[in-house]
C-alpha cells in the first residue's frame, strides 16, 4: 500500500479527504473517492472504531473488528488514524489536519460535530477551502432533524414502501442499506461538484445531505405522476402495472433440481408480439383481452394461466437464451452465487481480489464506471489505526515522543 507522502495518479489524487464517518452512507462516498486516488484518512475512535466493525458476517463466525465483511467492503483504499475527537487534544489534532484537507465526510447526529467544536463554521475558518459533506437522516433542519432512523423508517417516510409489494398485502420495504448507499452517492456527486466550484471561487463549501430525501428523489414518476394526475400508484408486486407480461414467472427446474425463475420485461408492441409468436400462441392476440401489452396487464391472470404450461416446459436458461435471442427482454433472477458466476461480469473484470492480512483474499464488488486514463485502483480496508503514527509523523511532523504521549493518554 502506498505511503501518505507518494503522489498517486488517480483522477482525484491530488486530494485529501477526512472521513469521519462510521457504518455506511459516509464510508462508502470516501471508498468512491479512496477508489479514484483520494488519500482517503479514516478517524476512528481508540480502541473501539467505527461500529461497522462490529457487524457480521465474520470468517468461520468468529467476531473480529479487523474481519467484518461490512467494513471491509466499506473502507477500501483508506488509511487509518485512531483519533478521539471528544478530547480537546484530538479535536485539536483533527483542526490541524483540516488545515491541509481538502473533503471532510461526517454523518453523526446533528449537532454531535458541533459539540465537539468542529461544526463547518469553525472549519472553514481554519481552511476555507475545506469542503465539508455532513450526511444525516433527515438533513440538518427541520422537525424531523433528530428523529432516529433506519432504512424501514426513510423507506416508510419516503413513501417508496407504500408502492411496493403485493396489492393485497402490506407495503415492503427494501433490503440491505439502501437508503444509506443513495444518500453516499448523492455525497460523492455534491463534493465533486463543490471541488469544481471551488477551482472556479477560490473557496469551499457545506454539503447538507438529507438520507430522507435522496430516497424522494429515487421516486422516478411516481411522486411527478401524482402531481399531474391526482392519481396515486399502488402497489402491483412483481407486476409493472400498465402494461404486461411484465414480471416473475416460475418455470422447469434445471438438472440438478433447481426451481427455475425467469424475469420478463415486455412492454412494447412488437416485444409482444414476438414473445407470443415464439410460444407459438399468436391467436391471442385476436382476444380483446390480449390484444397488447396495456390490456394484458388488465387481464394478467388469465394471460399467465395461459402461457404459464409452456414455461413449465421449459428450464431458464431455454427461456432466457430463447427470448434474448429474438431481442424479448427476459433474465434468470439470480442468487447471489449466481451472480458471482456470471458470465457478463467476469468478463467485464468486475470482481476484484484484495487480500487482507486478517481474512485473507476475498473477492469485492468493482465499481460500475471506469475511466480510460484513470482507471480505479482497489486496495484493502485499513486496520483499526493502522497508519496513526505515519499520517501524525508526515503531515503534522509528530516525532515518536509526541505519538507516544497521545497513545498514553488514550488521545490516539
Amino acid at each position: 500500500m502506498a505511503t501518505v507522502s507518494e503522489i498517486g495518479h488517480g483522477a482525484l489524487s491530488e486530494l485529501t479527504v477526512l472521513d469521519l464517518s462510521h457504518y455506511v452512507a459516509g464510508a462508502y462516498c470516501g471508498k468512491l473517492l479512496a477508489a479514484f486516488g483520494a488519500e482517503v484518512i479514516k478517524v476512528e475512535a481508540p480502541g473501539v472504531g467505527d461500529g461497522a466493525r462490529q457487524v457480521g458476517p465474520f470468517p468461520d463466525r468468529n467476531p473480529d473488528p479487523e474481519a467484518s465483511a461490512l467494513y471491509l467492503y466499506l473502507n477500501t483504499g483508506k488509511k487509518g488514524l485512531t483519533l478521539d475527537l471528544a478530547s480537546d487534544r484530538g479535536a485539536a489534532i483533527l483542526k490541524e489536519l483540516v488545515a491541509q484537507s481538502d473533503v471532510l465526510i461526517e454523518n453523526f447526529a446533528p449537532g454531535v460535530m458541533e459539540s465537539m467544536g468542529l461544526d463547518y463554521a469553525t472549519l472553514s475558518a481554519i481552511n476555507p477551502r475545506l469542503v465539508m459533506a455532513s450526511i444525516s437522516n433527515f438533513g440538518q433542519s427541520g422537525p424531523y432533524r433528530d428523529y432516529r432512523a433506519d432504512t424501514m423508517v426513510e423507506m416508510a417516510l419516503s413513501g417508496q414502501m407504500y408502492v411496493n409489494g403485493d396489492p393485497e398485502r402490506e407495503p415492503l420495504s427494501s433490503t440491505g442499506y439502501q437508503p444509506s448507499y443513495q444518500s453516499a452517492l448523492y455525497t460523492y456527486s455534491g463534493i465533486i461538484a463543490a471541488l469544481i466550484a471551488r477551482d472556479r471561487d477560490n473557496k469551499g463549501q457545506y454539503l447538507d445531505v438529507s438520507i430522507h430525501e435522496a430516497m424522494v428523489s429515487e421516486h422516478q414518476f411516481t411522486l411527478n405522476g401524482f402531481t399531474a394526475s391526482g392519481k396515486i400508484r399502488m402497489r402491483s408486486g412483481n407486476r409493472y402495472g400498465s402494461v404486461h407480461p411484465s414480471t416473475i414467472l416460475p418455470c422447469k427446474a434445471d438438472d440438478n433440481g433447481k426451481p427455475g425463475l425467469v424475469s420478463l420485461g415486455i412492454s412494447d408492441p412488437t416485444q409482444y408480439v414476438l414473445f407470443l409468436q415464439l410460444l407459438d400462441m399468436s391467436e391471442l392476440l385476436d382476444d380483446p383481452r390480449f390484444a397488447n401489452p396495456q390490456m394484458c396487464a388488465v387481464n394478467y391472470r388469465a394471460f399467465d394461466a395461459l402461457i404459464s404450461p409452456w414455461f413449465m416446459d421449459h428450464t431458464a436458461e431455454e427461456i432466457v437464451n430463447a427470448l434474448q435471442d429474438n431481442r424479448i427482454p427476459a433474465a434468470f433472477v439470480n442468487e447471489v452465487s449466481d451472480v458471482l458466476d456470471d458470465p457478463q461480469y467476469e468478463f467485464r473484470g468486475f470482481w476484484k481480489e484484495i487480500d487482507h492480512p486478517v481474512v485473507g483474499c476475498h473477492r469485492y464488488a468493482g465499481l460500475p464506471y471506469h475511466l480510460t486514463e484513470a482507471p480505479p485502483v482497489y486496495e484493502r480496508a485499513n486496520l483499526l489505526g493502522e497508519h496513526t503514527d505515519e499520517v501524525l509523523g508526515e503531515k503534522l511532523g509528530y516525532d515518536s515522543d509526541h505519538l507516544g504521549h497521545l497513545r498514553e493518554g488514550g488521545v490516539i
